[in-house]
């Protein structure tokens, strides 16, 4: 047998089943698998594997790291550590508490960041800042526009172009550990008026004025995105007289109210399901007197080192099969109709993931003029340092 053959001679079924599992074991590099089996082969092999390769989303060279924006224990780690193992590319994940700090982290530059997780009315001010990328589509093969909730997902389209796609939806409730706090909290209202008194010392809200300010707002019978000065002072009146009263102010409160040090806390969708679903005295509620419900996409930076990477990623993450892992896993709904027909019905039917129609009517989407708002970024600041 000449040297030729053994060089060029087809891969067997065997051989190439094997190279398969290196690679999705991430024994082996993307590039040693091809090289061994033949692009024409193995490409052909791939578009099989549910968000695993494929010649549009994977063209480039993928490197061997990257890094994702996100929000705190809002990812199922074996999801990228699968990522990993089928690409070969390690993900960095760095997390933050509020869209006003990735906005500042990419005017600065140099975030290094791949691809992010901004939420909804944050998009428009990307793209009119130029922060980010017109998204190519034809590298996203397994998103489907067609089964996702338009509700949940038009704002990543601006001037009718995509620049995001939709990660999930949800809510921002109340999180209360109904063995510590009797009192009744339905409302922003109580919120407020329990933190003063049956939770003095033990409540939390959020390192993010969208929603501290929202729903101090709210709970004074204002708009959440109210901008107006007056309102705002009110709004200020609030939470400076709570202030001394509050265990923390941080987005990331799941270890706190996990050890009992806090005991009710403003709380997104997917913390509040994580935290019922291991501590079922933890209870989360709506404000009846409203509140947010927003959408979180994905997006690409501009200033991106790895694109090639955060397609890939993005791409594998869109995967509905891969999907559903995440939705179980970190407890948001999602936007996409393919993973709801996946999820089992314990995720479909619990109230908090996916609340009743009634309980949704008084929230109110974030608006983009919020993100910017000079008197909200002082309010915020005099607050924190009260």
């Amino acid at each position: 047998m000449t040297k030729w053959y053994r060089e060029n001679a087809p891969i067997t079924a065997d051989k190439l089943a094997d190279e398969l599992m290196r690679l999705k074991r991430g024994s082996v590099t993307r590039r040693h698998f091809l090289g061994v089996t033949g692009l024409g082969l193995a490409t052909a092999v791939l578009a099989r594997q549910p968000g695993l390769f494929n010649s549009a989303a994977f063209a480039g060279d993928l490197g061997t790291q990257m890094s994702i924006a996100t929000w705190p224990n809002y990812h199922d780690p074996a999801t990228f550590e699968a990522f990993t193992a089928a690409t070969g590319v390690a993900v960095e994940v760095n997390v933050f508490g509020s869209n006003e700090e990735m906005l500042a982290k990419l005017q600065a530059g140099g975030t290094g960041w791949d691809l992010f997780v901004p939420t909804n009315y944050t998009i428009s001010t990307y793209v009119k800042l130029g922060l980010i990328d017109e998204l190519d589509m034809s590298k996203l093969p397994n998103y489907d526009a067609s089964t996702e909730t338009a509700r949940f997902t038009n704002e990543g389209i601006v001037e009718g172009k995509t620049y995001a796609v939709p990660k999930n939806w949800g809510t921002t409730g109340i999180a209360v550990n109904s063995n510590k706090i009797k009192a009744p909290v339905t409302s922003w209202k109580e919120f407020f008026d329990v933190a003063i008194t049956e939770a003095d010392g033990r409540a939390m809200v959020h390192d993010y004025q969208l929603t501290t300010i929202g729903n101090a707002l709210v709970a004074l019978g204002y708009s959440f995105n109210s901008i107006k000065p007056d309102e705002l002072v009110k709004a200020e009146e609030l939470l400076i007289r709570v202030k001394p009263h509050l265990y923390a102010i941080n987005s990331d409160y799941q270890p706190s109210m996990r050890a009992t040090d806090a005991w009710m806390t403003m709380c997104w969708t997917n913390d509040g399901a994580q935290l019922n679903r291991d501590m079922p005295e933890i209870q989360f509620v709506l404000g009846k007197d409203g509140g947010e419900i927003w959408s979180d996409f994905y997006a690409i930076p501009k200033s991106a080192a790895n694109k090639a990477a955060g397609y890939a990623l993005l791409n594998y993450l869109m995967t509905p099969e891969n999907a559903v892992k995440e939705h179980i896993a970190n407890g948001a709904p999602t936007t996409d109709s393919r993973v709801l027909k996946l999820l089992p019905a314990e995720v479909t039917s619990n109230k908090i993931v996916y609340p009743d129609e009634a309980a949704l009517t008084p929230l109110e989407f974030g608006a983009a003029v919020t993100l910017t708002d000079p008197g909200r970024a002082e309010l915020m600041a005099r607050f924190k340092s009260a």
